[in-house]
């Protein structure tokens, strides 16, 4: 242990560390499945930030250099039976068997390049082809943001970066088929085509659903023009799409129930992928209208709308459990550009093994709390 310790010491010292990763847990029983250690640097000192890969969510805590020495030294002692430290030089693994007995394998190193050490990923702008952005009005004839659009050009970034990280945790076809519901003008379909075609050289069909046909029709001379042969814009609601086969699934900023109607599409056909920005959240708020509520945060109405708005999502997060999903939230951009900042994923898990009894549970505490008869996405999945 002193020796494997001893080695992440001098990867810091040697500027050549990359990560650590701990796995095969010693007690299975336990919702904690991986933890992933990488160096940052935040308000100027550097930071081990370590990732708690939960069965259902991911947690992360910053620690302290010795602070977080400290804490692997624990979790390798009480919860897991194998270390792997990653250097530019070599990767060591400690490796702990059912009698406690600890031994050191080294091989050749894994990475050649060192990761982030800011604690956001380096901002990189993924847009490449700039035609599109000047057809939808972002960017000026010489390839220029417009200074009103710049943070909708802010979004379209942030969105890729999401959706790319999103992509690599998954397994997908040779050719992916997404469905973007609700697509509007465009903007975050076009730059996904783009991102996914011309830089990162996948094979895709996207289709964009939007009811309004004037958009539509918009968005479909466009993709004419920018000779985007795979992409094609539907004059469709939602809940009346049907394609036998999707592999991703999106639904930003789809109003209300239309969210809940977007992630079922998603249940059924089996999408690996499910990512959607909620909005408009009225289906729960207006079921308990009139209701007295106990807690005493709900007495105001601001904190009223905020609180189920929370209520609304977390219910939509453990019915995608219950169907085998693996459910994340996070803020999707800062809320300074815009309030409807939050994005729900479910990744569709390969060993399928939730424990819907429990989940059911919290679902049914959660509705008797707040006095909540049902909850749209349930009644569509019932």
């Amino acid at each position: 242990m002193k020796e494997f310790l001893d080695a992440i010491q001098q990867s810091f010292k040697s500027d050549n560390f990359v990560k650590i990763t701990l796995s095969k847990s010693s007690k299975p029983t336990e919702d904690l499945k991986n933890v992933y250690i990488r160096q940052i640097q935040l308000k100027n000192k550097e930071t081990l930030s370590f990732t708690y890969r939960n069965k259902t969510n991911d947690l992360v805590k910053n620690y302290s250099i010795d602070d977080g020495l400290k804490m692997l030294e624990v979790l390798l002692t009480n919860n897991f039976k194998i270390g792997t430290l990653f250097t530019l030089e070599y990767d060591i693994s400690l490796k702990i068997n059912k009698k406690g007995k600890i031994a050191l394998l080294k091989v050749k190193p894994s990475f050649t390049n060192k990761l982030p050490e800011t604690h956001d990923r380096p901002k990189e702008k993924r847009v490449e082809n700039y035609s599109y952005l000047f057809h939808l009005g972002i960017t000026n004839d010489d390839g220029s943001v417009i200074p009103k659009m710049a943070d909708k050009f802010r979004q379209i970034n942030k969105y890729l970066e999401i959706i790319e990280v999103q992509l690599s945790s998954i397994e997908l076809p040779d050719t992916i088929n997404i469905v973007d519901m609700g697509s509007g003008k465009g903007y975050l379909t076009f730059a996904l085509y783009d991102f996914l075609t011309n830089k990162l050289n996948l094979k895709v069909n996207i289709i964009g659903i939007e009811l309004r046909k004037e958009l539509v029709d918009f968005c479909n001379s466009i993709a004419d023009k920018c000779e985007f042969e795979n992409l094609t814009f539907i004059s469709e609601r939602i809940e009346n799409y049907n394609i036998p086969k999707i592999d991703v699934i999106i639904a930003l900023h789809a109003c209300d129930t239309a969210t809940d109607d977007a992630i079922f599409k998603g249940i059924t056909s089996n999408a690996q992928l499910i990512i959607t920005a909620p909005c408009c959240h009225k289906q729960i708020r207006q079921q308990v209208k009139g209701k007295q509520q106990e807690s005493p945060l709900l007495k105001y109405g601001i904190f009223k709308e905020r609180q189920f708005e929370m209520v609304t999502d977390t219910l939509r997060a453990l019915l995608l459990e219950k169907q085998q999903y693996h459910s994340s939230i996070f803020e999707f951009i800062s809320n300074e550009h815009t309030r409807k900042n939050i994005i729900l994923i479910g990744s569709k898990l390969k060993n399928q093994n939730q424990n819907i009894t429990q989940i059911d549970e919290k679902i049914e505490q959660l509705k008797k709390d707040f006095q909540i008869q049902y909850h749209y996405l349930e009644k569509l999945l019932a």
